[in-house]
This record gives C-alpha cells, sequence and structure tokens, in this order.
C-alpha cells in the first residue's frame, strides 16, 4: 500500500532518514515510534508530501507520490496532530465537512456525511454540530479532529501522536475508540507516537526507529518475544520483554468473563450488550457456555435490516486454544493470522475466557512491572 525505497532525508549536512526501505500493509495500523528526532515524524509527512525526500521514491499503490499534485494527495489522506488545528471560527459541523467542501461535494451530501461521523465518534450532532472548538473539551476536540481525517472517506489517515497533549483517562478512551474505529473501518493508518503502551495497544505491526534508521518492522507479539537490537530491547523495557513466554499459559492471561451471548438474542439485543460492555464483538454460546463463535458490530451492521437473530449472521469456526496453550504459541497465532483475540476453550469445548492484544498488554504489564 505504502512503500518508502531507500529514502534519505537532508538538511544541510544533518542526514535525518538515512536510506530506509519500509512497506506499510493495507488495512493496517503502522506504528512509527523512537525517541525524539529519529525521523519518525519526518517519515510521517513524506506520505502526504509536506516534506518531500532528499532521494529515494515513495509509492502509494505502486504510484509514485512525486509525480502527484501534492493538493490533490493531501485532500486525499486525512490527517490528525497533536494540536488539532481546528479552525476557531468554525463550527464542529464546518470543520468537519472542509475537505468535502474543498472537493465540490453538494451541500446535502456534506451534511450527510457530518451527522455519520458525529454519531461514529460519539458526538449526536443535535448537540455538537453547531458548536465551536472552544466550547469543547480536549478529548471533544480531538474527536472531532478524527472524523475531520475521515471526512472525505480516505483511505490513508496519518496521526502525529494525537493523544500525546490529553489527560491519562481521556488518552486512554481515545486509544480504545479508534482501535474500535479501525475494527469497522479498517483504514491505512500511520501512527506517530513516543509511548510504547500507546504502540503495542494499538499497533498491527510497530517500526522502531533511531538515527534516520529502521531497527525492527515486525507485529506487537514478535518486537515482545524477539527483540532484534539492543536499542529495541532497551527502549520496550527489558521487564516487558517475553523472555520465557512458554512458562506462561493462555488461563494466565486471559479475560475470565467474556462478552458473550446466546446465539437466539436478537441483533437489537446484540448491539446493546456491546454497547455496554464497550466492545465491538461478542462470542456466540448455547445454554452449557460451549463456543459456538463471534460476531462483530461490523457483522451486525451489514445485515441489521435484513436479518433478526445472532445465529443468522454470526461466523462459526473461530480459532481457539486451551487453557494450558503456552503464551509462546499464542503469540504466533495472533501474529501469523493478524487477529487481535483468541477465546480459550476448554476440552469440553466449554468457553473459559478471551485472550484480546489489550489484555494481554495490560495483563503482562502487571506480572513484568
Amino acid at each position: 500500500m505504502i512503500r518508502f525505497e531507500s529514502v534519505t532525508k537532508k538538511y544541510g549536512d544533518a542526514e535525518v532518514l538515512k536510506g530506509i526501505d519500509l512497506e506499510m500493509q493495507r488495512g493496517e495500523i503502522t506504528i512509527l515510534i523512537g525517541p525524539s528526532g529519529c525521523g519518525k515524524t519526518t517519515t510521517l509527512k513524506m506520505i502526504n508530501r509536506l516534506i518531500e525526500p532528499t532521494r529515494g521514491k515513495i509509492f502509494i499503490d505502486e504510484r509514485d507520490i512525486g509525480e502527484l499534485d501534492p493538493i490533490e494527495l493531501r485532500r486525499n489522506i486525512g490527517y490528525v496532530i497533536q494540536q488539532i488545528g481546528l479552525f476557531p471560527h468554525m463550527t464542529v459541523g464546518e470543520n468537519i465537512e472542509l475537505v468535502p467542501f474543498l472537493k465540490k461535494w453538494p451541500e446535502e451530501k456534506r451534511l450527510k456525511r457530518v451527522k455519520e461521523l458525529l454519531e461514529l465518534v460519539g458526538m449526536p450532532d443535535a448537540e455538537f454540530i453547531d458548536r465551536y472548538p472552544s466550547e469543547l473539551s480536549g478529548g471533544q476536540q480531538q474527536r472531532v479532529g478524527v472524523a475531520r481525517a475521515l471526512a472525505a472517506d480516505p483511505e490513508i489517515i496519518l496521526m502525529d501522536e494525537p493523544f500525546s497533549a490529553l489527560d491519562p483517562i481521556t488518552r486512554e478512551q481515545l486509544q480504545e475508540e479508534l482501535f474500535n474505529l479501525q475494527q469497522e473501518l479498517h483504514k491505512t493508518i500511520v501512527f506517530v507516537t513516543h509511548d510504547i503502551d500507546e504502540a503495542l495497544k494499538l499497533g498491527d505491526r510497530i517500526c522502531i526507529m533511531k538515527d534516520g534508521q529502521i531497527l525492527q518492522f515486525d507485529a506487537p507479539e514478535v518486537l515482545l518475544k524477539s527483540p532484534a537490537h539492543g536499542f529495541v530491547e532497551e527502549f520496550i523495557g527489558k521487564k516487558r520483554l517475553l523472555s520465557s513466554p512458554e512458562l506462561m499459559t493462555a488461563e494466565d492471561v486471559m479475560i475470565k468473563d467474556p462478552v458473550k451471548a446466546h446465539p437466539k438474542r436478537t441483533l437489537a439485543q446484540a448491539v446493546e450488550i456491546m454497547r455496554s460492555r464497550g466492545v465491538d464483538s461478542v462470542l456466540i454460546v448455547d445454554e452449557d457456555n460451549k463456543l459456538l463463535g463471534i460476531a462483530t458490530a461490523r457483522d451486525i451492521s451489514e445485515r441489521f435490516d435484513e436479518k433478526r437473530y445472532l445465529d443468522e449472521i454470526y461466523t462459526k469456526d473461530v480459532i481457539h486454544v486451551p487453557p494450558n496453550e503456552s503464551l509462546s504459541k499464542v503469540l504466533k497465532i495472533m501474529a501469523e493470522r493478524k487477529i487481535g483475540y483468541i477465546p480459550v476453550v476448554d476440552e469440553e469445548g466449554i468457553l473459559v475466557g478471551l485472550i484480546t492484544r489489550s489484555s494481554l498488554i495490560n495483563v503482562l504489564g502487571e506480572s513484568y512491572f
């Protein structure tokens, strides 16, 4: 989807990027992380040509972006920054519809899109569409920033430390909301952060940089298990690394009360169950708590008008592991299958728990610190 080919950036004699090669996959969250001055923000800004490379090429869908009109390129890429950058003299609605307006969308289409996006980020249009940025909290402003980035439905979204200026509670809420949004929208997101916790919670793949070079680019599970460089090990934190994951099992790290529902639950009931627990999927079990499958918010939304019950839409044959499965095997399955969750099922088929990427990080944090 996005490919860097021997990209170098110099400012005078200072080499900020040193011939990096990097390929970011469609529909994934790629995290760029490293110490200040490592080149992560420069790398991000090259994707929408806010910064031009000194040497090398960048391709989007195999098209050299250096040959594209930079203004048109930027209008087709969402961009969210730490400072948010909302226009203070514009209402929330006007801020969100800015790019569709520049792209000459009809007014009716723009208004419909604004209302959809406000609903998507949890800000009802009746309450927020006519407010000004100064009337919003920091977290609300950043939600509007995310909505604005999504307005023209871009395939690619760039996020430059978007949550770093927020208080810890709001930041954690927005991280969770972004993860849930991504499960529904499947955008190609490039996300810059200096926070390894944030990287591990959100990233499908993490690119660790230092002094303008890429030291390791892998799935979070691989980074935790097999750091390829001494600095990577140091940056992640030695206590966090899974040097002996074979000693831990699925039972040690699983959530013991996963969100579940009977297959004869209606789709509306399933939506309410997920909403009340703050999740975007529900495990389907029978009367004996035997695992049957899974239904996601996306599955339900796509079939809401034509189907009524979960047993008409849920996915069967879900990958699962036994409680005594080694953590190293669980991590390997998650990395190879590119999945963010694995149900834990005993030998009789009974659902006993659920492992998610977020819960994995939380449990390991408690165990290793």
